[in-house]
Formats: structure tokens, sequence, C-alpha cells
């Protein structure tokens, strides 16, 4: 057996061995049986991983099957959302980074659960979409989405005929992303998980409850804020932008915030502890970065963590936001994230955890098959990337 048919077989194995840890998940032998035939074709070569394509793809006569579990089949996923987010730190490790941000989701017409016209960040632009708030997690060993929740706007929540059409429980309230980013955080801590830090962008930075949130778990954050962010230093305020003007040449220091596709990605950083009073054995900075080409690029975070961090780790932390970026890549474009065609918010909700069960199934794979680098997405050998053409190899 040469090395790429021993991969392929170990892949198998992964896949089998994790399926077997869900199966509490599904009421039924043969919910179970669809809902691991329904992960297979995720991971699959299909082109478009809706219903109708895997049932294709995995020689079904009929998508039905596959549509009764999603829409209304005996199906647990949000205790597979649980065991997903256990599986992803047992192989991963623990004390990882929690990254949170959202994603959306384009469609036509106005059916879909919490669809609107409104801003995508994947699209770049005001778009007829659905978002969702997503968590994922990082260590060395890889990274993989953990969690989701389905943005549901307050012109929805206000229309409760809509809503029923559309899966959604008559108690729904209006929940801003910063407020659904929050559940994810609590929901992971109250399973009983710990991370190092967790960063997520100017959204939630700016979100006082959020960061409150945070601080009152004693938990270490890296936040993006905007530039006219007030805050005090010494027995003065001002705004993040004059601070970073305040900042003298020999307070800058040159690091690596970690490999990107393109090598290491370096910036000019420094860091101003703040005056306003913390917890006792914790403390607030302001954290400034600085394009090395431009000096007059700056970007600033707000950081809570102990006393005594070094700036390297908020550096570190700071640039471990792009991860959850990549998750959204690679499972838009490996496990059919986006690729669904179920209209209610349980549908959604059941695509997406078994298209993030599929996501972890290949990073948790990638991580035990190939050689560890000290950063993925390096585009070295051992990068996610490295691992796709491995699996292409037995074309």
């Amino acid at each position: 057996m040469n090395n790429t048919e021993l991969s392929l077989q170990e892949l198998e194995n992964s896949f089998c061995k994790t399926v077997e840890k869900f199966t509490l998940c599904f009421k039924r032998t043969t919910s179970l049986a669809v809902g691991t035939s329904y992960v297979k074709g995720l991971l699959s070569k299909i082109e478009r991983k809706n219903s109708w394509q895997i049932a294709e793809g995995t020689e079904s006569v009929t998508p039905y099957k596959y549509q009764h579990l999603i829409n209304r089949g005996g199906f647990d996923q949000e205790m597979a959302r649980d065991l997903n987010q256990q599986l992803v730190i047992e192989n991963l490790g623990t004390n990882g980074i929690l990254a949170i941000d959202e994603t959306g989701f384009l469609k036509k017409g106005d059916k879909s659960a919490g669809v609107q016209r409104q801003y995508s960040g994947t699209a770049g632009r005001i778009e007829n979409c659905q978002l969702g708030v997503f968590g994922s997690y990082k260590t060395s060993k890889g990274h993989a989405l953990i969690d989701r929740e389905l943005y549901i706007p307050e012109s929805w929540t206000v229309d409760k005929e809509r809503c029923k059409e559309a899966g959604i429980g008559e108690d729904i309230k209006f929940q801003t992303k910063p407020e659904l980013g929050t559940m994810i955080y609590n929901k992971f801590a109250k399973n009983g998980h710990k991370a190092s830090w967790v960063t997520a962008d100017e959204a939630y930075g700016r979100d006082p409850k959020f960061r409150q949130n945070l601080e009152e778990s004693q938990q270490n954050y890296v936040l993006a804020i905007p530039r006219d962010t007030v805050m005090r230093i010494g027995m003065l305020k001002f705004k993040a932008e004059i601070w970073g003007e305040k900042i003298g040449a020999e307070e800058w220091k040159r690091l690596s915030c970690g490999k990107g596709t393109k090598g290491e990605r370096v910036y000019d950083w420094a860091v101003k502890e703040r005056s306003e009073k913390c917890e006792a054995g914790f403390a607030r900075y302001l954290l400034i970065r600085r394009s090395i080409s431009d000096a007059k690029e700056l970007s600033f975070y707000t950081v809570y963590a102990n006393i005594g961090v070094s700036l390297e780790e908020m550096v570190i932390a700071a640039g471990s936001r792009w991860s959850i970026e990549e998750c959204f890549e690679m499972a838009k474009g490996e496990t059919g994230l986006d690729q669904y065609e179920f209209r209610t918010m349980p549908g959604w909700y059941r695509h997406i955890t078994l298209s993030m069960i599929a996501l972890s199934i290949l990073c948790i794979s990638r991580s035990n098959l190939l050689l560890p680098v000290k950063e993925v997405g390096s585009g070295e050998m051992g990068s996610m990337e490295a691992f796709k053409k491995k699996r292409q190899m037995k074309d």
C-alpha cells in the first residue's frame, strides 16, 4: 500500500470513528444512516452540494430522505453542535483561540428564514442574503468551526406569520450580531471549555455588552475597534487614532502575527496600558498595528488580559482572527456550507451543523495525516491546501 492509499484509508477510518460519536444525535438508525450519507456527500467532489446532487452522487433514487432529515427528521442539531465542539477541542488541543465573525449566504426571494437586503462582508456590498454568526477554534494544529447562530433581522421578528412560515418560533426576539456572538461564547464556556483568547472584528469590539460579558468571565480578548474610539491612558482621554500619532519611534516593535498564504504577516506594533479600572489581576490595553509600507495605515484593538501579558502574545491573538475567514472559505468550497436549498430556520441549522462536522473531519484528518507546521495556512506543505491536493491524488 503506497502513501496515498494509506492516507485515504486513514481518512475513511477517521470518518467512521467520527460518525460513531454522533450516534445519539439521531433518533433512529435510519436517520443515522441518512445523516452519515449526507456528510459523505458534503465531503465528496460533487460540484454543487445540495440534496439533489448529493442524492445523485450517493446513487440514491431521490433526494427525499435527505430533505426529510434536514427539514423534520430525527436529528438533534444542538447535541451535534456540542459533540462537534468537543471533537475539535479533543483533537486540536485545549486553550485555543476562539474567533467570532459572521458570513453571508446569498439568496433569491424572500422566503428563506432571516433573508433580507443587508450588508454581506462575503459579497462586500448590500445583497439579498441570510447572515450567520459563527465561532471558530484555532490551535497550532489547525482550526475549525464550532458554533453557529442564524441572524434574524428585526423586520422578521415583528412579523409572526412570516416567522411561522419559515419555522421560526413564536418566542423569537431580535438579537444583534454581538448578542449572538455572546451566546456562542457563553455556550462554549458552559460546555466546560476555556479559550486562551477571544478575537473578533470592530462590530464586536465596539459593543460594550459583548466586552463586558467576556470581562465578567475573566476572559482575555483582543477585539478590533474603530479609530474614533475614546480611551483613557494616564490622566488623558483621546481617540485611538490620536494615541496612534503619539507613539514614539522607539515604542514600535516589528513582529509577525502569523503566517499567511504569502508568508509571514509582519507589521509594526505598539501597546499602551490604559487607566480604566479592571478586576484584580487584569488590565486593559490599546494595541496598535502599523503597516510597514505605509506608516499612516493604522489599525486599533482593545485588549483585556492578565497583567504582565506580553506584546507578542497580544499580536498572535490579534493575527488569529483570519483563521475564521479561512474556515468559511474551506467550508463553502469543500463541505457545502452555503450550498443548501432549505428555507426554514431548523433546516438552516441542520445543514450548517452537518457541514461543520464534515469540515471538522477534514481539519482533524489534515492534522493527523500531514506534518505539523507552526501556523496553518502558510502555503507550505502541511497546509490545508496541501491536504486538498493530497485528497485529489486519488483521481
